[in-house]
């Protein structure tokens, strides 16, 4: 079929692909000022990280020292001290976001920024179009009332392989042209071939337009933003010449179900000091999310073009978790990449149900993995190599904690009964386990809980540091029963979640993670029996842990696991179960801002205006 194109004239812009194994550094970057402040906060955060997983190794060493060391109880005290670390760096990367956001910065001056030509580039794979353009239209709307200095052209960059959803882009993209508003401009083109997915996408209209345009704003088929933020991302930008990329931090809007509204909340209440902590440390050595970001066109074009990851089998692949890689080459040149947190206004959707989360989970799992071949890239600045790594071992952690599940669970109460006690009474391997019911031990227990907790508490205290007041999320004692729902289910969620980021990571191992698929907006129904296929692994695990405590063979301390891994299935179900207004209690979907409502009334419009058109007769 015909294409139908709204492109201004060609821009080319050359994108040359980066040597990964030669250091690249762009003439035109003019460096970046701040690494020692970033330096100091870094010190501050890994610092005390390092320490405490230091104490608490020395505890257990004491714990197992008593007979010399067997192989599995230094395994258990590596793959515990590993965990912990990052538990701590969570921590103590919060306290000093609740430091950052105390500290009260002087008013200071600042000139007009220089206007900058933007384009915000939404690239579109398969989604439903009146949901993209809805949004694009309640964005474009909010600029033209925002005002400012910057001029700015939407995109929509359409990959769909689709022809039935590319006629309706079509003729929802016609229609939208014919009613926005005077000076506001949509362009619209689709790719014969979606060749590279996002990656090529992204590239193509570089190297066609991108010429044109010192910044673009790239942003995902389910982002939203306000006009003044991003006015406010064009003008930092345009402030500071070092920055080849600045992002935002896109808080989760449209939950509904159990378990969006949990995410929702974690984000928007825990997340923001963690936030601000992140951005404290990350200092001019940022990361990237893929979207609701602003860069610098022709930086990004000179330095950030990806080449493919060779197998050891031979084979060529693409970089699929290419954010990340792509600010790590943007420093890698010279260019400062920026996290702003306190920048408000930024929006995404997240999965409606456990199983789209665990669909998404797996090709991100699968993408993340990927960045460990990368770590020997040369000229990577350290944090950059951080960031990479801290990617991917956010899903080997899955694989480390159920091994430490499974040695505890073999272990049981230790010399008062175990699995292995029971198959070998004389088993050399045996670890001389403490008595968790002694007070010294316990507390050392206690305090590794309490570790995992405390970021969430810390977060809803350091909510009026971010300006947000009590009374406008419900009133804290709404506020304090939506971190109590919210802990609950986490504690519930986070064992089945751990079984599922290990089926992914070793899915991506043995190559059966491929494609990547569009998300499924509204949420996916998933029957019974699909539910049970899926969460087999955790039932049956859940169900011998409960067999064993009741026993005396596992520790009872495994029982709040054991349940949730039983129950995988009933909550699975649960976690897509629909509330209508605040009846779950989660305080964070109290208040909607405006341009959700916009965004909403567009959405409407442009799905009657298909649904209307589809059922027209033929002339």
């Amino acid at each position: 079929m015909d294409r139908m194109t709204f492109m201004p004239p060609r821009a080319p812009l050359e994108m040359p692909v980066q040597d990964l194994g030669r250091a690249h550094k762009d003439a035109a970057a003019p460096g970046t000022a701040g690494t020692d402040t970033a330096l100091l906060w870094r010190i501050a955060a890994f610092g005390p990280a390092v320490l405490t997983t230091g104490v608490l190794i020395r505890v257990m060493w004491g714990w197992f020292d008593r007979d010399g060391f067997s192989a599995l109880e230094a395994t258990l005290i590596t793959l515990i001290s590993f965990n912990f670390f990052w538990i701590s760096l969570t921590l103590f990367t919060v306290l000093g976001g609740m430091f950052a956001l105390a500290r009260t910065a002087r008013p200071t001056r600042v000139a007009r920024p220089d206007p900058l030509r933007v384009a915000l580039l939404v690239p579109v794979h398969n989604e439903l179009p009146w949901y993209v353009l809805g949004n694009a239209c309640a964005m474009l709307e909010e600029l033209r009332d925002q005002g400012g200095v910057h001029d700015y052209d939407l995109f929509i960059l359409s990959d769909t392989t689709d022809d039935a959803v590319a006629k309706d882009e079509e003729r929802a993209v016609l229609a939208l042209r014919a009613s926005l508003s005077p000076g506001l401009t949509l362009y619209y083109r689709r790719r014969a071939e979606n060749t590279e997915r996002k990656v090529g996408n992204i590239a193509d209209w570089l190297r066609n337009w991108g010429a044109d345009y010192p910044a673009m704003l790239v942003l995902d088929a389910d982002s939203l933003m306000t006009g003044k933020a991003i006015a406010r991302l064009a003008d930092a930008l345009a402030r500071d010449p070092s920055a080849g990329l600045i992002q935002s931090y896109p808080h989760l809007i449209g939950a509904q179900s159990v378990f969006a509204r949990a995410q929702q909340f974690a984000n928007g209440v825990y997340g923001m000091a963690l936030a601000e902590g992140l951005a404290r440390w990350s200092g001019q050595e940022g990361n990237y999310w893929g979207h609701n970001a602003i860069l610098r066109t022709r930086a990004f074009a000179a330095c950030a073009g990806l080449p493919h990851l060779r197998h050891w089998s031979g084979r060529e692949s693409l970089i699929m978790s290419h954010d990340f890689v792509e600010a790590s080459l943007l420093r890698r040149a010279g260019w400062g990449v920026r996290f702003l947190p306190r920048i408000r206004g930024s929006y995404e959707e997240t999965p409606t149900t456990l199983t789209d989360h665990i669909k998404r989970d797996r090709r991100w799992c699968h993408g993340n993995l990927q960045h460990l071949g990368l770590l020997r890239s040369k000229g990577l600045h350290a944090m950059s190599r951080f960031h990479l790594f801290h990617g991917a071992m956010g899903y080997l952690l899955s694989p480390l904690w159920f091994v430490l599940l499974v040695i505890w669970a073999l272990i049981g109460n230790g010399e008062q009964g175990s699995v292995l006690t029971y198959f070998s009474p004389e088993n050399p391997l045996m670890p001389t386990w403490p008595d968790m019911t002694e007070g010294r031990h316990l507390l050392v227990l206690l305090v590794m809980y309490a570790m995992l907790l405390a970021p969430k508490v810390l977060g809803v205290l350091a909510l009026p540091l971010t300006g947000t007041r009590y009374r406008d999320l419900g009133g804290v004692g709404r506020v304090a029963l939506s971190a109590v729902i919210e802990i609950v289910l986490s504690v519930l969620y986070a064992p089945i979640l751990m079984v599922q980021q290990m089926i992914a990571v070793f899915r991506s191992l043995a190559g059966l993670q491929s494609g990547w698929a569009p998300q499924a907006r509204a949420g996916g129904r998933y029957p019974l029996r699909a539910l049970v296929l899926a969460h087999a692994l955790e039932t049956v695990a859940g169900v011998l842990l409960v067999a064993g405590i009741a026993g005396g063979l596992v520790t009872p301390w495994l029982m709040p696991i054991a349940i949730s891994l039983a129950l995988a299935v009933p909550l699975s179900a649960l976690s897509g179960y629909r509330f209508k207004g605040r009846q779950l209690g989660t305080a964070a979907t109290c208040a909607e801002p405006q341009i959700i409502h916009a965004a909403r009334h567009y959405r409407a419009q442009l799905r009657d205006h298909l649904d209307g058109s589809a059922q027209a007769p033929a002339e």
